[in-house]
């Protein structure tokens, strides 16, 4: 569980104009997992999304790259080596996994991380309300997640950028 996750994760920092930290990371592959959902109906990741005290975590990421505290990631550890080709995503990633990816940064990529976690925490998303019914470490479904970004995409900005 989680190559593909991590895959996602190395492809955002492979794709990124802008520096990323493992914060803003953690953010980019949630919203990519909701676009892909809100979008197609199936999921980006190979794991569920849980409800962390401080939002939405994908759990193999998180141990991927908290190592990097506050500083931009350049490798996602546990992608592979040079030998498996940009970042160790390539084959694992479909060509419209790979555009809903440079969809998701061309609209969030400049967004600072303090203000993607407030979007991600804002009450009515899929963090805050599994948060307030199961509290820490739940799993937030992906029926609620596609449900919120199917809804969000109608919008002609999210509401909290």
């Amino acid at each position: 569980m989680g190559s593909k996750s991590l895959a996602v994760a190395q492809c955002l920092v492979d794709k990124s104009e802008a520096p990323i930290t493992p914060m803003k990371l953690l953010k980019l592959v949630y919203i990519a997992h909701g676009y892909m959902l809100g979008m197609d109906g199936r999921p980006l990741l190979d794991e569920q999304v849980q409800a962390w005290k401080f939002g939405p975590i994908v759990a193999s990421v998180y141990q991927a790259v908290r190592g990097y505290c506050s500083n931009p990631v350049t490798r996602v550890p546990g992608t592979g080596g040079p030998e498996a080709g940009a970042g160790g995503w390539a084959g694992q990633l479909t060509i419209r996994e790979l555009m809903i990816i440079s969809i998701v940064l061309d609209k969030y990529g400049q967004v600072d991380a303090v203000a993607l976690s407030g979007a991600t925490h804002r009450p009515g998303t899929p963090w805050s309300t599994t948060w307030s019914m199961r509290q820490q470490n739940a799993e937030i479904s992906n029926d609620l997640i596609e449900h919120f970004y199917r809804n969000m995409m109608k919008q002609p900005v999210h509401s909290a950028l």
